[in-house]
């Protein structure tokens, strides 16, 4: 594509395009190998609507934005589902919130709103009712049955047993083979981004925190980031350091939870039960580092936040555990038996989906913001970590080998931090210097927008804001990698029996929450 004006302050070339033109330029930045990041519309009120396509590339850090404005009377865009798979399921969002239709969509279905939500109401628009009169509920759920000799149907949640968030799993199955697996999510509708609109940017961190609450680093640090992209707000290489960190404490009690569940789910507890002690160990330090167990807190609009700086000795020795527990587990021949091909994500599917993080890694695919999107340079303890097969013991793996690495990034950058643990320290503060204009509510003569992309412990979060002249935020468009990543769960369940999906699925494990904003 031609190149084009640096036309933001956070780096992206935005270049406005008639709707009819959106196929073509998408076209060219999907062949010259950009990845679409976000589709995210705007209610401008009467001026009608604009819809940003933000596309990123992973080799050179570009970013590219079309924006198309629409009249607010039969708003309609060409359908870009042909060319990307992700496109297709952000144009149905974005037509299920804002009423934008994709002309010619191969699947209008909806996909946000169930079948019993109201039809013509649109949620993010400006003049939505607050209190919409809805349909019965008669359980309609749109899939495709499957007939034949001996095929039968099993319907899973959406409530599930325990902690686990609403989602409905309606299997095709002959004897226990799983022949097609169809997934329902968002039971749960919390209004996310709407509740951003009128607040400060200082405002939107506890909601940026919450967007899925095992990754308060992860989506507080790319709005942020987003935010200070939008104000021109430059952040120390200090606070830089810091957030690089907390982000590996995030990834480290998550990847190590999740190593004791996929264990767990083929009945080797004590893999478990220790990994769980290890969790349970990193969230006391968390809240040591921060003041709380979930490290919210630690992020701010310019800067970052520390009680004290990590202890490297701790993390280096339930690294060493993890490690240990690993061997055991895998050296258990009925647990690897269960791992090994069981619920394969071919590379080709990973790729053509989308995928993201640790799911995507383990089918070869190396995809990561930290390399790809680096805020701060990482150094020689940094590498990203793949394997090939596709399977639950590729996505055991990733997680075991992306422990190792956090564990040596946590002692390198606390080392290049220059400070001893055990005391109290106070580090940035949120006193990030603005360049160009001001936030926190002060008025400014424009507009402004940001977009950011953050290697999440599930893989990139994708953050886009819009401050208005008065300094309030007016839209924060929020995508969660488990947006990539959920529709690959039914590609993976092929042929695999219905016993090992909750093994499959751990072996996901993406998020509810981030997903049903």
């Amino acid at each position: 594509m031609t190149e084009l004006p640096l036309n933001r302050p956070d780096g992206t070339h935005e270049l406005p395009v008639p709707p009819t033109m959106v196929p073509r330029a998408a076209r060219q930045l999907l062949d010259d190998g950009y990845r679409l990041a976000l589709v995210a519309a705007h209610d401008d009120g009467p001026a009608g609507f604009h819809l940003a396509y933000a596309f990123a590339h992973p080799g050179t850090d570009e970013r590219r934005e079309l924006v198309v404005r629409l009249p607010h009377e039969d708003p309609t865009v060409p359908s870009l589902a042909g060319l990307s798979f992700s496109a297709g399921r952000f144009e149905r969002a974005v037509r299920d919130q804002f009423g934008i239709v994709p002309v010619g969509h191969p699947r209008p279905r909806r996909l946000v709103l169930h079948d019993h939500w109201p039809h013509g109401w649109y949620p993010m628009r400006r003049d939505a009712d607050p209190d919409p009169a809805f349909l019965p509920d008669e359980g309609t759920f749109s899939f495709l049955p499957v007939a034949g000799d001996g095929v039968y149907e099993i319907p899973v949640g959406p409530v599930h047993a325990g902690m686990i968030e609403p989602g409905h799993f309606r299997f095709s199955v002959v004897g226990e083979t799983i022949v097609r697996m169809k997934a329902q999510l968002w039971f749960l509708h919390r209004g996310i981004e709407k509740l951003f609109e009128g607040r400060t940017p200082e405002e939107g961190i506890e909601l940026a925190e919450r967007v899925s609450g095992d990754t308060a680093v992860g989506h507080a640090l790319t709005y942020a980031m987003a935010v200070e992209g939008a104000l021109r707000t430059e952040v120390s290489e200090e606070d830089r350091l810091v957030r690089a960190l907390l982000l590996e404490l995030e990834r480290l009690y998550n990847h190590v939870a999740d190593i004791g569940a996929i264990a767990n789910d083929v009945g080797f507890g004590i893999v478990n039960t220790h990994a769980q002690r290890l969790r349970e160990t990193l969230l006391r330090h968390n809240k040591a580092v921060t003041g709380h167990r979930l490290l919210r807190g630690g992020i701010t609009i310019g800067g970052s936040t520390l009680l004290t700086l990590p202890d490297p000795e701790l993390i280096a020795g339930v690294a060493a555990e993890v490690a240990d527990l690993v061997v055991i587990a895998l050296g258990n021949t009925v647990v690897a038996d269960r791992f090994t091909g069981t619920a394969v994500l071919p590379r080709t599917e990973a790729e053509n989906m989308g995928v993201l993080g640790y799911v995507a890694r383990a089918s070869g695919v190396a995809i990561d913001a930290r390399a790809d999107h680096p805020f701060v340079d990482l150094g020689d303890a940094f590498h990203v970590c793949t394997r090939d097969d596709g399977d639950v013991l590729a996505r055991f793996g990733v997680r075991a080998d992306e422990v190792a690495v956090s564990a040596a990034l946590v002692a390198d950058l606390v080392r290049r931090l220059g400070g001893r643990t055990g005391s109290r320290r106070h580090l940035g503060g949120g006193t990030g210097r603005v360049v160009a204009a001001s936030g926190g509510g002060t008025a400014r003569p424009y507009a402004a927008k940001g977009l950011a992309l953050v290697e999440a412990w599930r893989g990139t979060a994708c953050h886009r804001v819009e401050i208005d002249s008065a300094g309030r935020l007016t839209r924060v468009a929020i995508v969660d990698p488990s947006f990539f990543t959920w529709p690959a769960l039914p590609v993976a369940l092929a042929d695999t029996i219905v016993p090992d999906f909750p093994l499959a699925n751990k072996s996901f494990n993406q998020s509810y929450a981030g997903n049903d904003l």
